[in-house]
């Protein structure tokens, strides 16, 4: 009687730990057959070990124990490369680092024809890097970064095409030469900056020595134009001066004229006598006398005569 109470207890306590069970179950289940992808994201799906296809984004629905899905990432990412010696074309040894950009435009090729892309693209761009470093001698080095950094892109480009991977910019972020060579390009660069400055000075002191030149150009033009000026004023005004000096002269004479119409004979014969006075008071020993003198005493007498 005590044994059938016991065994019904057993059979629910089997029956609740089997439900039990079976709900985890459902749940792993449920958590393996339903995924939410991003949209920078794709899931590659492998189905028996054979790919199914990229799936996403959004809700993604598997088969639970049977499809094994591989996250891959769409977005344009950068990976580092660290400090590389590589030997130039004219055997001197450098030390370049640099970063590369890539992007996955094939999740499918980039997970089923590369076991690990991004490990393999780094040991290519090492490799290309110092295959192009090889080709190039250490002047053209330091000088052309953008034909390296084309370079590199290229020859990595080529070979991440095939695993469905984009290689969208490589750039050289820092190039150490030895020592030797860098004392070298700082006394260079010292006496290069030494020549442009000799060459500044000489172009400034030339422009200098012509800006004053044409100054004293433009002066002296502008002092003969002033002159000119000048003298043009001065001649002007002289010449008005002496035709004042003559127009008032005329009018002296013409108005003397006049008077000397209405004087008669005798008050010119007194005036001359005047003259003369004048003369004899004089300090001279000579005089002349002009041959009018005497036409005028043969008139100055007949005109005593009449009024005797």
């Amino acid at each position: 009687m005590l044994y059938a109470p016991l065994a019904q207890s057993d059979t629910g306590m089997f029956a609740l730990c089997f439900m039990s069970i079976l709900f985890l179950f459902l749940l792993i289940a449920l958590a393996q057959a339903v995924r939410i992808v991003p949209e920078y994201q794709r899931l590659v799906v492998l189905r028996f070990g054979r790919v199914v296809g990229a799936k996403g984004p959004g809700l993604v629905f598997l088969i639970p124990f049977v499809d094994k899905p591989i996250r891959v990432d769409l977005r344009e990412r950068v990976r580092e490369v660290p400090h590389q010696t590589c030997i130039t074309k004219d055997n001197a040894a450098i030390a370049v680092d640099f970063v590369w950009y890539y992007k996955v435009l094939d999740p499918v090729a980039s997970v089923v024809k590369v076991e690990n892309f991004e490990e393999s693209a780094g040991n290519m761009a090492t490799t290309t890097l110092r295959a192009v470093i090889g080709g190039i001698l250490l002047d053209d080095v330091l000088s052309q970064r953008e034909y390296i950094n084309n370079m590199l892109r290229t020859r990595l480009d080529e070979v991440t095409e095939r695993w469905g991977v984009k290689v969208t910019n490589v750039e050289i972020r820092e190039i150490v030469p030895p020592r030797e060579i860098q004392e070298a390009m700082n006394r260079q660069m010292s006496a290069e900056r030494n020549r442009r400055a000799q060459v500044t000075e000489s172009l400034g002191k030339k422009e200098a020595a012509i800006n004053v030149a044409e100054g004293e150009k433009q002066a002296a033009i502008l002092r003969a134009e002033g002159e000119k000026r000048a003298a043009i004023l001065q001649a002007q005004a002289e010449r008005e001066a002496q035709l004042l000096r003559a127009e008032g002269f005329a009018l002296a004479l013409d108005k003397i004229f006049g008077v000397a119409k209405d004087l008669d004979p005798k008050t010119m014969t007194l005036q001359y006598f005047e003259t003369l006075k004048a003369l004899g008071q004089s300090d001279a020993t000579k005089m002349v006398f002009p041959m009018e003198f005497t036409d005028l005493l043969k008139s100055f007498t007949d005109m005593r005569q009449k009024e005797e």
